[in-house]
């Protein structure tokens, strides 16, 4: 702390900069402490904030650090851009931020998706809050009210922004899958990741951050115990079964991968310290393991390589199992549950939806 119990309590503290930031709300509350409980009990609750704020930090997932961050540096440009000042907040200045973003946001001068200008908004209201800016809530409904509407005048001038939601993986793309692997250890991983992957509906940074001991026999299947997810649904020990066509089989597949893996490159590899999905070089040398890159690229590769008609993403193993499960009338919570989702969650409704609306479609069977 840099404003200790004891100078709280004798007011002998100078008046902070900024009234409103967050240093100062933090003094202005260790001083009604003091006068409440004594010196010695505002420094211990003052040092159970520090404590809280120090969890808070550790359990703040690394990619939304990131996030935060590059929306805070787009955030700092558009202000730059717009000479307005950064630690302020109006309906004015978010509005225009909005416009900005859509017309011209990005570094090469080309606007950003609306995807993209939602996620950055609402990362820069992080970061201004943080900074001790009052943003209200009506000033953030208007900006995002201003997206929605901008966001819909560009299809309408013929632009189409964004890559586009990745399309998702189906049997007959697994059985493709299969067919194409190669009988080499590349070929058995590459069926090992994509088929445990679809069973638990990975993202790019599930297989990734697996280490083998992760990864364990059951007398019905597999046990994945998904450790890297970004939120507390996500985090959970997956069950996969045997499947009844040994083609397609992820628990086969897995056990075929990691068998060979050991025999040709030694038993350390069995070690349940080791990653569970390794890179391996053209020639068949192991490189360590997977990271998320890889394994998105992986499943482009392999998805090209067995033909699939349209090339997955590092998230269409995700989509398919949900809409996949859907389709064979699985339980929408089990499905939840099994993929990491938040029960009843809008992203997997949305996958499912795309499914529905072929078969539950008003103008099905009319003509």
């Amino acid at each position: 702390m840099t404003v200790t119990a004891e100078t709280a309590a004798s007011g002998d503290v100078a008046a902070p900069e900024v009234p409103d930031s967050p240093a100062a709300e933090r003094q202005a509350l260790i001083e009604r402490w003091a006068e409440r409980h004594g010196v010695d009990a505002a420094r211990r609750l003052a040092d159970t904030e520090d404590l809280a704020d120090a969890v808070e930090k550790e359990i703040t997932p690394d990619n939304t650090v990131d996030t935060y961050n590059k929306s805070w540096r787009v955030w700092e440009r558009f202000c730059a851009a717009a000479r307005l000042p950064g630690p302020e907040a109006t309906r004015g200045s978010l509005v225009a931020f909005v416009t900005w973003m859509l017309r011209e946001g990005q570094q090469n001068g080309k606007g950003y998706a609306p995807s993209s200008a939602s996620t950055h908004l609402a990362a820069a209201v992080v970061g201004l809050r943080e900074r001790g800016v009052t943003v209200s809530g009506d000033d953030q409904a208007a900006a995002r009210a201003a997206l929605q509407g901008l966001a819909v005048k560009l299809p309408q001038a013929g632009e189409r922004r964004g890559r586009g939601q990745a399309s998702g993986a189906d049997i007959d793309g697994l059985r493709a899958v299969a067919r194409a692997c190669p009988d080499t250890l590349t070929g058995d991983r590459d069926k090992a990741l994509t088929l445990t992957g679809f069973h638990y509906a990975s993202r790019s940074q599930d297989p990734a951050g697996l280490l083998t001991g992760d990864v364990t026999l059951h007398p019905r299947g597999l046990v994945v115990a998904v450790l890297t997810g970004r939120t507390k649904h996500s985090v959970r020990n997956a069950k996969i079964r045997y499947a009844d066509d040994p083609a397609i089989c992820p628990v086969r597949a897995w056990t075929a991968y990691r068998t060979r893996l050991a025999d040709e490159h030694g038993p350390r590899w069995a070690d349940p310290s080791t990653p569970a999905f390794v890179g391996i070089d053209r020639w068949g040398h192991v490189t360590g393991g997977m990271v998320p890159d890889s394994v998105t690229r992986a499943i482009k590769r392999i998805s090209k390589r067995a033909g699939v008609p349209i090339a997955w993403t590092g998230h269409s193993l995700r989509i398919g199992l949900a809409s996949v499960a859907r389709r064979k009338g699985r339980d929408a919570i089990a499905i939840a549950d099994q993929g990491g989702w938040a029960r009843h969650s809008r992203s997997m409704l949305g996958y499912m939806q795309r499914d529905d609306g072929w078969d539950d479609n008003a103008s099905a069977g009319l003509a």
